[in-house]
């Protein structure tokens, strides 16, 4: 499973709440977030390493997150210094990423918080390990189109920002609808405000285990999902070792168990290949949805007997540019943004590293925006926007990102103009099923 299927544990994700750093002065309250992480994570990627090295199988990525950093500098207007504190502290510990420069206005937005807002694309194009979030919607509390278009124009910037890397910043940032608050996976991660003081969560793969089991599947559709179930339990079982062990050494909390199948660039290591492997010609032919759907219930339904606590996201990925399967689809273009759109009813997250013409007006990333987050708030599920408008390149070029994060083609967009209803700001009312109390 580890040599030829590419079984990996894809992160272990410290979760650091910093509200004990909460001061009235930015100097101190930068210098109490670099202490404190320092103290919590110093040891994380050697102890990452050690236990992948005595169970054998790899731990990809260490990662930490911390609480919503728009909520730790409210009372310091100190965003500008937290940051300098964040990155010091991630290329200190060792790290591969940092989540949590993060902001919650899924109702309302404080002036505080649209200036903490506005400060993300410099951050993003500043520092290498930082990545951000805006939670903008939620079930309860609907849509908030003021921070839905303020996203769109920092999507903008930050692709401005860093033009002579494809612009990279934008495969740091995303944009979520009813955002969990133990996911482990970059680049959306934050420690929730209810989250204990130091938490260890982590998160599994292993799709090309999946795709090799379904290679001796030859029945009908109930037991294809029954080998799915089967394998995703044997994946979360070594999860759940990793965690607890984590959480052990580190004297932190064990959080959860993330069940996601996450792919990698890597031939043999993606989650198209599994669709097609169930009897798809091609990921985004017509079935796609179909077979999305299955997968996910079964991945969380085989996990769920694995752990007692599983978290996070928990089901199936999709970013184009991480899936090998999934950029040969889009290069040939069976697989189209609609076709992505519509798969996101179902699967874990939503529109995923996916890069679009640097021309694209921040208005219709606004529109995509505001479509993904009606499918996350109406379906009660997580959804996400991570798109890249890469400055100089139009559809067809190759857009070039480095790692886990890959490489894709550029997608074409409808270009017809949204700009009077992301003009219209306000509200979208939340649906008639968030009246549950």
């Amino acid at each position: 499973m580890v040599s030829r299927q590419h079984l990996d544990v894809r992160t272990i994700t410290m979760g650091i709440s910093l509200f004990d750093c909460i001061t009235d002065s930015p100097t101190r309250t930068a210098d109490k977030i670099y202490d404190k992480i320092m103290r919590k994570a110093g040891n994380l990627v050697s102890t990452g390493n050690a236990i992948s090295a005595e169970i054998g199988v790899p731990i990809v990525n260490k990662r930490i997150s911390v609480t919503p950093v728009s909520l730790v500098t409210a009372a310091s207007k100190g965003h500008e210094q937290a940051i300098k504190a964040l990155d010091k502290a991630a290329a200190e510990t060792g790290i591969d990423f940092l989540g949590g420069y993060s902001a919650l206005v899924h109702k309302g937005m404080t002036p505080y918080e649209r200036e903490f807002i506005e400060s993300i694309p410099h951050a993003l194009a500043s520092t290498a390990k930082i990545c951000s979030s805006v939670n903008v919607a939620s079930t309860k509390a609907g849509i908030n189109m003021d921070a839905v278009a303020m996203c769109g124009k920092i999507i903008k910037q930050a692709a401005l920002l860093t033009k002579d890397s494809d612009s990279s910043a934008c495969t740091k940032l995303v944009v979520f609808a009813n955002a969990v608050e133990d996911n482990p996976f970059m680049a959306g991660a934050f420690l929730g405000v209810g989250e204990a003081d130091c938490v260890i969560n982590v998160g599994v793969s292993g799709p090309g285990v999946v795709a090799a089991a379904l290679k001796q599947c030859h029945g009908d559709l109930s037991e294809v999902a029954e080998v799915i179930k089967e394998t995703a339990f044997k994946i979360t079982r070594v999860g759940q070792l990793v965690a607890k062990e984590a959480s052990k050494r580190l004297n932190a909390q064990f959080g959860i168990v993330d069940l996601s199948l996450a792919p990698t660039p890597a031939v043999g290591d993606s989650v198209a290949q599994i669709l097609e492997e169930i009897g798809l010609e091609s990921v985004g032919a017509y079935g796609t949805t179909a077979t999305l759907a299955m997968l996910n219930d079964a991945v969380k339904k085989g996990g769920t007997m694995a752990s007692s606590h599983v978290g996070g996201l928990s089901g199936a990925f999709i970013p184009v540019s991480e899936d090998a399967g999934m950029i040969a689809a889009a290069e040939s273009g069976a697989l189209t943004l609609e076709k992505l759109e519509a798969m996101t009813a179902v699967c874990s997250v939503g529109l995923d590293m996916i890069a679009i013409p640097g021309d694209v007006s921040e208005e219709i990333i606004s529109a995509m925006i505001a479509d993904e987050m009606s499918i996350g708030v109406i379906n009660c599920k997580t959804t996400a926007v991570r798109v890249i408008p890469v400055y100089g390149k139009k559809a067809g070029d190759w857009a070039t990102f480095g790692g886990l994060l890959g490489n894709a083609p550029i997608m074409e967009v409808n270009r017809k103009s949204p700009l009077k209803f992301i003009s219209r700001g306000g509200r979208i009312p939340a649906p008639a099923h968030s009246l549950k109390n």
